[in-house]
């Protein structure tokens, strides 16, 4: 009769759990784009929406064109130049807030954006060319996301007189 117990209250218990964790995995792990990496070794160069760049690295963008000082009547023109593989392929956002603020002024989405080759501009077949008409100190920042996922970005400021 114990043994009976001990059967029903610890043994079915861990029977079932395997049972419903291994179909829940392999339910996960048949969706696209989706590996399991039970123990990273490393995580380096490696920069996600939710870490943090290190200071110390550079950026894999390079805003093209943008210059300085604008007047209120002249177009921002800018393209994205990539230079790191991995970012070959994604979405590209490109922003300009007010210098010290986090509400922005004029935003630019462009998707699916994928060139060959080491390096390239973006975006392709596109362009970011927006008019600002009031004066004063802007940021522009261009943000990539790849198709992994991965995000990396940008920012330069400029004066519009």
């Amino acid at each position: 009769m114990a043994s009976k117990r001990v059967f029903i209250v610890f043994v079915l218990p861990a029977i079932f759990s395997i049972i419903f964790g291994s179909a829940v995995m392999a339910d996960i792990l048949q969706k696209p784009d989706r590996e399991l990496d039970m123990w990273p070794m490393s995580h380096e160069g490696k920069v996600t929406s939710h870490e943090k760049k290190p200071v110390a690295t550079s950026s894999p963008l390079e805003i093209i064109g943008l210059s300085k000082q604008y007047s209120t009547s002249e177009p921002v023109e800018v393209e994205i130049k990539v230079t790191d593989s991995s970012f070959d392929c994604g979405d590209l956002y490109v922003t300009i807030y007010p210098t010290g603020k986090s509400e922005a002024v004029t935003q630019g989405g462009f998707f699916k954006q994928c060139f060959d080759g080491e390096s390239g501009t973006l975006p392709i077949d596109d362009e970011f060319s927006k008019v600002i008409d009031s004066p004063g100190s802007y940021k522009i920042e261009a943000q990539m996301v790849s198709k992994q996922l991965k995000t990396t970005s940008i920012s330069e400021t400029f004066t519009v007189k």
